[in-house]
């Protein structure tokens, strides 16, 4: 038997339960995974505030999209073996004790990276690497990215970085040290923004990320990034739809960009391995408050990755 996380309604955190399932024997391709951590993300609840839809027939539905944890059984062709230590995204239900998952989702876990940093690193790391390659960020580029102490900022700031980008990141509350340990530049969101950047980077921003969706991040991305395809967001799909930048994810018309994400684990997971790229860890909670956890994070001021722990 596994705990589970599962959402009985459509609503709020209070819709969460953890109930006991039974875990099946993986089939050909497939592995069972005792968890040890899950990474929470945005997308998690939107599954059952609405986001995605309310069929009353989807419910009750299991979340989770990204787990570490250690392989306790493989099936034919699985190419992993019982004792692997093994990332896994992207995966369906990893709010588990234990689940079983296509060997195709798992990666192996570097051993220097812990297992909260790993179950926080590749949804966020692949929807940064996303926005930055739809882009075209590389050397020589002034980027500015909103949201940037967020879970996809901290990865897109250290990740532009990498490319040889100036990272300018909005930041609001505690958020800005942070930032600039990890290679930004932070400014203050909020009036005025689109001023402060200029001061900051009077040589001008070539490319914007929107990691926030509020029509503050788009506005002022369209006033300073002068081409609208080196712009891009993750959360705003309404406002790229009328606007001519690029919608990202899993909104109503964005690009998934499931094949380039797929193909972007591997880098991170040893870029984080090496100490290149940091996985901050800003919350920890057991399974059994998952609905604690998802208020935290819908509460919009969590500076990197939330993580539950059977």
């Amino acid at each position: 038997m596994s705990c589970v996380v599962l959402a009985t309604a459509y609503g709020g955190p209070e819709v969460l339960t953890v109930v006991e399932e039974t875990v099946g024997d993986p089939g050909p391709g497939q592995a069972r995974v005792a968890v040890r951590a899950a990474g929470v993300n945005p997308a998690d609840w939107k599954v059952y505030t609405g986001a995605f839809g309310t069929d009353p027939a989807q419910l009750p539905r299991r979340l989770g999209f990204e787990v570490s944890g250690v392989v306790t059984a493989a099936g034919p062709d699985a190419g992993v073996s019982v004792g692997d230590e093994v990332v896994g995204f992207r995966v369906s239900g990893g709010y588990a004790d234990e689940l079983v998952v296509p060997a195709s989702a798992l990666l192996p876990k570097p051993v220097s990276l812990g297992w909260e940093p790993a179950a926080g690193l590749l949804l966020a790391g692949a929807t940064a690497v996303h926005a930055l390659t739809t882009t075209g960020v590389g050397e020589g580029d002034t980027v500015l990215v909103h949201g940037a102490a967020g879970g996809v900022g901290l990865m897109a700031v250290q990740l532009a970085a990498l490319r040889g980008a100036r990272v300018v990141g909005t930041v609001g509350g505690e958020g800005a040290d942070l930032v600039r340990r990890l290679g930004g530049e932070p400014v203050r969101y909020g009036d005025g923004l689109a001023d402060r950047v200029r001061e900051l980077a009077p040589d001008g921003v070539t490319a914007a990320l929107d990691l926030v969706g509020t029509d503050e991040a788009v506005d002022v991305s369209l006033d300073l990034v002068a081409d609208r395809q080196r712009i891009a967001t993750i959360a705003a799909f309404g406002r790229a739809a009328a606007d001519g930048i690029s919608a990202l994810g899993g909104g109503p018309g964005a690009d998934p960009g499931t094949e380039l994400r797929d193909a972007a684990r591997a880098e991170l997971l040893d870029l984080a391995g090496s100490g290149r790229l940091e996985v901050v860890v800003a919350g920890v909670f057991p399974l059994a408050d998952v609905a604690a956890a998802h208020r935290q994070g819908m509460a919009g001021h969590t500076h990197g990755k939330l993580v539950l722990v059977p």
